[in-house]
């Protein structure tokens, strides 16, 4: 409980340390300066030349010095070590603290509908398009320090699965409980990116640290062509630009595949090139690797970092010390006053008792 009223002799550090030069003054005015004098009325007599002739003596200047004792001494030597310390300001170093500027909001819109297990690991073993987009998702979120990461399901409809978080243990146990067709089989890819768009919106206006506008990036991973957006692809990609929002597109699957899983490459790179995006075809895991590499590359952090420490005066605490120190000695020499006086009070009550007692047997 006393560890928060220890302080490190090590986080200490005066601003003005110079003012430690001024510790030695005392030292010369004491033996520079001569003692300060004060002058008294003195009675004057007619026969004052004739008494110094008599005695044989000159007359000189009188004076008294009044002799601090040792414990006054080592008040005013404290006193003045606090005195010069507070001057120079001593001024306590907080724990560091880490300032954090995050560079990006990335929004990675996934398609629920990859249940076609033909993609191989680099184990060699088959797995399905999701699976395999959650590996290379998780190793590209690792690469992705200071940016905002968010993720959007698309199928029937879109549904925002995770919001923007700088949190990417939360952002990867919710990218693991994705699952096939959890917004359905279909593919609507203009409702994916108008949502983002609205998410991207949503973001700034809820932030009140927006002085810094963050680069707005959406990673679109689809297996099909659109099936009945309410807004057409190629629209959204145009407000998409409008907004600042950049898209790079990724398609997964087989190019020959016809019907709602077939891939509509130009609409894939249109959205990509309207926004100022890269749009890539991924056929299996390692070319699904290179397009995230490639992304990365294209998209690099733009995390910073500062560190940087509180400072605390304490100069006043010092002054505050020095205060106590006067108020005591004051205290002291006031009860060192009384006790004397209450003394010499009784010594003289005595006397006058005893005086009392032998003019009465003078008396009888």
């Amino acid at each position: 409980m006393f560890d928060r009223y220890l302080v490190d002799v090590s986080s200490v550090v005066f601003t003005h340390p110079w003012c430690f030069l001024l510790l030695p003054i005392p030292l010369i005015i004491y033996r520079l300066i001569p003692a300060y004098r004060t002058k008294q009325t003195a009675i004057k007599v007619p026969f004052f030349d004739t008494l110094v002739d008599a005695l044989g003596e000159k007359p000189t200047e009188g004076a008294s010095q009044l002799t601090p004792q040792w414990w006054q001494r080592v008040i005013l030597l404290i006193s003045w070590l606090l005195v010069v310390a507070a001057l120079a300001k001593p001024t306590v170093l907080g724990e560091p603290q880490v300032r954090e500027r995050l560079g990006r909001d990335v929004m990675v819109d996934l398609s629920g509908s990859m249940a076609e297990p033909d993609f191989t690991t680099p184990n060699g073993q088959k797995n399905t398009r999701l699976a395999a987009a959650k590996q290379v998702l998780a190793d590209f979120a690792e690469t992705r320090k200071g940016d905002r990461l968010g993720l959007i399901l698309f199928g029937d409809a879109a549904f925002i699965q995770t919001p923007f978080t700088s949190d990417l243990t939360a952002w990867l146990a919710l990218l693991e409980q994705t699952d096939v067709a959890m917004a359905g089989q279909s593919t609507h890819l203009g409702d994916a990116i108008g949502l983002a768009i609205k998410v991207f919106d949503q973001s700034y206006y809820s932030d009140a640290n927006n002085s810094e506008p963050r680069e707005k990036v959406v990673i679109v991973l689809t297996d099909g062509n659109d099936t009945g957006s309410f807004v057409e692809p190629i629209d959204a990609s145009k407000v998409a630009a409008a907004k600042g929002v950049r898209i790079h597109t990724i398609a997964m699957g087989d190019p020959t595949t016809v019907g709602e899983q077939a891939l509509d490459m130009d609409t894939i790179e249109k959205i990509a090139s309207v926004t100022g995006g890269k749009a890539f075809e991924a056929l299996n895991h390692e070319e699904l690797v290179v397009a995230y590499q490639r992304i990365g590359e294209l998209e690099p952090q733009l995390y910073e970092s500062t560190t940087y420490r509180t400072k605390h005066s304490v100069h006043h605490y010092l002054i505050m010390i020095v205060v106590a120190l006067y108020l005591l000695a004051f205290c002291m020499v006031c009860l060192r006053r009384w006790l004397q006086n209450s003394i010499v009070s009784k010594r003289e009550a005595t006397s006058l008792k005893q005086s009392e007692q032998q003019k009465g047997a003078c008396d009888v």
